[in-house]
């Protein structure tokens, strides 16, 4: 586990359900990232997998909030839920996501770009993801979907003051943010 910044985390795991078929140069890797953000009274954990024994650490006597980018994120949310009596999270649903996190369509039905306005951080589940870098995965595109598209949808992210992009697919994009978004729209390719 890894202290991006102050008070934000990030680990790898093993995805229990990834397969080999799964990976190559259009797929996913088996393991996957997370994030755990302190906010103050919160700890906030986006799209969880196999938190490790310092997440119970930094839990103590904060509220946890489990804040997932899609429904199909789950990963180990129920784990957490008994383990440390974490509230469920997701975009769409009734109310306001926890400490200040405000939810972007990405153009998926179901899924959400997560913004951490007090980190400069946005979250993405399977969107954009990093390869050799940040990068609209254009093999999993809707049918008649473009790159374009995804940029037009996403094109309110780059109002905001993005420093950071946090990827549950690859590594973190750890500074030049809103660069890394606005060449993402433009250059990805198959």
């Amino acid at each position: 586990m890894e202290e991006l910044a102050p008070g934000l985390w990030h680990w790898k795991a093993a995805h229990p359900e990834w397969v080999p078929e799964a990976g190559g140069p259009t797929g996913w890797e088996e393991e996957v990232s997370s994030y755990a953000w302190d906010s103050g009274s919160t700890l906030v954990l986006f799209d969880p997998q196999s938190p490790p024994q310092l997440v119970d650490e930094l839990a103590s006597g904060k509220e946890v909030a489990v804040v997932l980018t899609c429904g199909w994120h789950g990963r180990s949310a129920d784990e957490l839920r008994e383990r440390l009596g974490a509230s469920l999270w997701s975009p769409g649903g009734d109310g306001q996501l926890p400490a200040g996190v405000d939810a972007y369509e990405t153009g998926v039905d179901g899924e959400s770009a997560l913004w951490i306005g007090q980190l400069g951080a946005v979250v993405f589940g399977d969107r954009l993801l990093v390869r050799e870098r940040l990068e609209v995965p254009v093999t999993w595109l809707g049918e008649g979907e473009t790159v374009a598209d995804v940029g037009d949808c996403l094109a309110p992210l780059l109002e905001l003051p993005v420093e950071r992009v946090l990827v549950t697919h690859g590594d973190p994009v750890r500074e030049n943010g809103s660069e890394a978004l606005r060449k993402a729209f433009v250059e990805s390719s198959p």
